[in-house]
């Protein structure tokens, strides 16, 4: 038997090789490209969405917006054009989820911070109380970069109508008080395009990593 392998062992070195060679071409054919799905507001939870947009299926894109950020700069669609970004909703004075979401943006904020295709866009949705003077002493303290981060306060009505009509992030609070918002966990990740590309739960690190992981490949996505 060992005399047989000899003889053949050049044909056989050749055979090992070439199959390893066929079944990772076949692997790679095979394996699935990685892709980013574009939700609409059809797409989510009907909880997340304002009513009157529920049904849209196709072609949803983030909404115009004009807000005021912790430097009391205006900042619009302008200043995202042609930027992918993180969108989330907090409030300064909140003690459950808000300090875990603000710990893991931060985290977020280290991983793209010599990207300058990247940048981050948090909105109060305790306006009455978050104003200017707050949110940047709270921007201060969670070292936020003012080039890459904004933290923005602004009309309530129209912060309701971004999360609820182009965010699709955010629950109604109380039917009794109008634009009563209930924030939720969700990091929104938008596109260059302003379409929605993504949903984390922004208190847990598997789920800001995977968000970390799909910057990155919209970053390269050609």
């Amino acid at each position: 038997m060992k005399s047989v392998l000899y003889k053949y062992r050049i044909f056989i070195g050749i055979f090992l090789i070439f199959s390893a060679i066929t079944l990772s071409l076949f692997y790679n054919a095979l394996k699935p490209e990685k892709m980013l799905p574009i939700y609409n507001p059809a797409d989510v939870n009907p909880e997340l969405v304002d009513s009157t947009i529920q049904y849209v299926s196709k072609y949803h894109t983030i909404a115009d917006f004009s807000f005021t950020n912790q430097n009391g700069k205006t900042i619009t669609q302008k200043d995202y054009e042609g930027k992918i970004y993180v969108a989330d909703f907090f409030f300064t004075t909140c003690g459950t989820i808000c300090p875990k979401m603000t710990t893991n943006l931060v985290e977020v904020q280290k991983a793209i911070i010599n990207n300058p295709k990247v940048m981050l866009l948090s909105h109060t949705v305790f306006p009455e109380v978050d104003n200017v003077e707050v949110l940047k002493a709270y921007a201060e303290e969670h070292g936020v970069v003012d080039s890459k981060w904004n933290l923005v306060t602004g009309n309530k009505k129209e912060i309701y109508a971004m999360a609820r009509k182009s965010y699709l992030a955010v629950k109604m609070g109380k039917p009794s008080e109008l634009y009563d918002m209930v924030h939720t966990e969700n990091f929104v990740l938008v596109d260059a395009k302003r379409r929605v590309r993504g949903f984390y739960d922004g208190t847990k690190k598997e789920e800001v990593q995977k968000l970390i992981e799909d910057i990155e490949f919209l970053s390269n996505e050609k």
